[in-house]
């Protein structure tokens, strides 16, 4: 005897799907990047290491910037759960600007590097630089796919697909920029300590 669905579990289990296909790629990014750490643990031996390599004051700023993306992704993902349009309008524009602005200070930090004299590739390079270039620009793509994600849910947004019976599409983007951002704050603070 087939068993029918009601709509209400058919949008359960879908949702759980979702939910378990994001958790399953976030797994595999934890994976990357727990190699590329790893490799910058090992390269610590090499002779041409920077023992006094401070990172760039504009890391400090994103930093800020990323954790204040995920308050508001968190803000806006309660505003819709209540149907308050306006303010999850608000939340997610601020989300938007916020991604935007640690982006720009990501950019900013790697001008400090340069005009402290440390460059990421060529003869002036070493290997402390060029590993600080590959994983914030591994993070940095990621984070382009966080971007891209957000613009997608405020087109949907402004287009009236949330309310609080339908909110999936800001719950995975939340889930993801939370990622994101403890994923930055785990790269900043293992850069800040293990330099």
């Amino acid at each position: 005897m087939e068993m029918i669905m009601t709509v209400e579990e058919q949008k359960s289990r879908t949702a759980r799907s979702y939910k378990l296909i994001l958790l399953f790629a976030m797994v595999s990014m934890t994976m990357m990047f727990a190699g590329l750490t790893s490799a910058f643990v090992v390269s610590k031996s090499r002779a041409d290491w920077l023992k006094d390599f401070q990172l760039p004051t504009a890391f400090y700023y994103s930093t800020i910037a990323i954790i204040g993306c995920s308050v508001t992704f968190h803000l806006a993902k309660k505003a819709i759960q209540k149907n308050n349009q306006s303010k999850t309008t608000l939340f997610l524009l601020t989300t938007l600007v916020l991604g935007i602005l640690f982006v720009i200070l990501q950019f900013v930090g790697f001008g400090q590097i340069v005009d402290n004299g440390y460059y990421f590739t060529g003869s002036g390079s070493s290997i402390t630089t060029t590993f600080l270039y590959v994983v914030t620009v591994v993070h940095l793509i990621h984070l382009a796919g966080g971007v891209i994600s957000l613009l997608i849910i405020i087109y949907n947004h402004f287009k009236q697909k949330y309310n609080s019976s339908q909110t999936l599409g800001i719950e995975l983007g939340a889930m993801y920029w939370h990622f994101l951002d403890l994923l930055w704050v785990y790269l900043f603070l293992f850069l800040y300590f293990f330099k």
